[in-house]
């Protein structure tokens, strides 16, 4: 009888040795949040939170545990964003229109046709310039900024009325954006009807007729079933606007040097995984193809009709943005373009 209890307590005790570290030794939980379905091999959200909980778990041995809440459960945009202000929720994922809310200077960054591709974007982003972005954003919003992640790339223009050869045909459409003052700008520019609608609601929204189109990258249009209720993709490239990826910072300070390290790291890391994900969707039967098999009719515009949609996005919008921004617009739109010149040069 001894024996067996001596052999019950050993196993027992090598219990509780091999699960503590991840089970019972979390002394911090960080509850990441972002608006997708948590489909980390589809979606570039989920394979960022799932590649961020396993580093920091791992490399923490537990001692800091990582819950994810996908699709948007904590609320949408602008509440979790406040609940993260708050340190009910630690960190989220936000788009552009969920960061813009709180720092409107971020809508300066859809300056069309800015960034020409994405080895640029991704230097620009996690350069110099990046540091200097998420520095005046945290100084402005209180937030924590831990890198700059991936929508799902270049956006392109969705619509169930016609194919999109030229400007001319983008009038009068109605069609769905962010609530972003530089992405309704761009769609007035083009003669089309801006119509701002919340992510959860554009499937409908495009089904019942209430917008006629929309504008994302591939991926999110896949994500997002859009194929379903739309007709004609036109690839412009127009726009690349990045998830910007927040924590709360008082948490953030409560965690040590080497906590902050794993933390920064995990980041970095979750942020090259969704670019990579976005990118093997982009380039697989998983992307286009997909598409066109779900019956979207494909479409580019000519290179002539392409400069007419970049000559007046842009000259447009750099108006706007120093009407709407006032100086400091203009002066974080020119730090972004030299960014990009410098970045395309290397």
């Amino acid at each position: 009888m001894k024996v067996i209890r001596r052999c019950a307590i050993l196993a027992l005790v090598c219990f509780f040795l091999m699960v503590s570290p991840t089970v019972f030794a979390a002394e911090k939980v960080i509850k990441l949040s972002h608006l997708n379905p948590q489909q980390p091999f589809e979606v570039a959200t989920a394979a960022m939170s799932a590649v961020f909980k396993n580093i920091v778990e791992s490399e923490s041995n537990g001692a800091i545990k990582v819950e994810i809440y996908p699709a948007g459960q904590l609320g949408n945009e602008r509440e979790t964003m406040e609940q993260v202000q708050l340190g009910v929720v630690q960190s989220y994922i936000a788009s552009a229109g969920g960061i813009a809310i709180f720092y409107p200077l971020y809508s300066v960054l859809d300056i069309p046709f800015a960034l020409p591709n994405y080895e640029v974007a991704w230097k620009v982003f996690d350069g110099s310039f990046g540091q200097y972005l998420a520095k005046d954003i945290e100084e402005k919003t209180g937030y924590k900024v831990l890198g700059f992640g991936e929508s799902g790339g270049f956006f392109q223009i969705t619509n169930s009325k016609r194919p999109i050869n030229s400007v001319e045909d983008m009038k009068g459409l109605k069609i769905r954006t962010m609530t972003i003052p530089t992405h309704e700008e761009l769609m007035r520019l083009y003669g089309a009807a801006p119509t701002p609608v919340a992510w959860a609601e554009v499937y409908t929204a495009l089904q019942t007729g209430v917008v006629d189109g929309q504008h994302n990258p591939i991926p999110i249009i896949l994500t997002g079933r859009l194929y379903e209720v739309q007709k004609y993709i036109t690839i412009t490239n127009h726009m690349y606007s990045p998830y910007c990826w927040v924590m709360n910072r008082d948490f953030y300070n409560t965690l040590s040097d080497h906590e902050k390290e794993i933390v920064d790291r995990a980041a970095t890391v979750a942020i090259v995984s969704g670019r990579g994900l976005n990118r093997i969707i982009e380039a697989s039967d998983k992307g286009l193809p997909a598409l066109i098999q779900a019956g979207m009719v494909v479409n580019t515009p000519s290179p002539e009709a392409l400069e007419e949609f970049r000559r007046i996005g842009r000259e447009g919008m750099m108006k706007f943005i120093e009407n709407r921004f006032k100086d400091e617009g203009i002066t974080l739109a020119q730090k972004f373009l030299q960014a990009i010149d410098e970045a395309a040069m290397k």
